[in-house]
């Protein structure tokens, strides 16, 4: 059973559907770490064009899968009710192997580093154990109203 359903991820991140890309959280330690999934479904509306014939999910898509669960650990504190987190950077982003309709993409962050409204998560994407993608992520804490 997941810790948290994809509502009561709404209540954490903004993101809503098209562009919502985590179906549930399984373990949460608020501004430390979050593992999140994410059930990849040929409906997906990316998939109506990459590629239509051989349907693989876009990396930038992967890796903001992993950037909302990086998310969803820090607005998750008290403190950050409210708040958005926007990216702000990308390092060592890694690819590994394709992401298909049928997948279940387990995601992993660790916030390694905070410094102000400013923070770094690193972060990997798995499916069925095997590693697809890898990234250092990092973001900024902020209103919407700042946006």
């Amino acid at each position: 059973m997941s810790l948290l359903n994809a509502s009561q991820i709404m209540e954490i991140i903004p993101h809503r559907q098209p562009f919502m890309l985590l179906d549930t959280i399984e373990e949460l330690e608020p501004g430390k770490r979050v593992t999140a999934r994410k059930c990849v479904s040929y409906n997906e509306p990316f998939f109506a064009g990459h590629f239509p014939k051989e349907p693989v999910m876009p990396g930038v898509l992967i890796i903001e899968a992993m950037a909302q669960a990086g998310a969803a650990a820090m607005l998750s504190q008290p403190e950050m009710k409210g708040k958005t987190a926007y990216f702000a950077g990308i390092q060592s982003a890694k690819f590994k192997q394709k992401v298909v309709p049928g997948d279940v993409l387990d995601l992993e962050v660790e916030i390694i580093k905070v410094k102000g409204p400013v923070g770094i998560g690193k972060g990997t994407a798995s499916v069925r154990g095997n590693l697809a993608a890898s990234a250092e992520i990092m973001f900024a804490i902020g209103s919407e109203a700042d946006a």
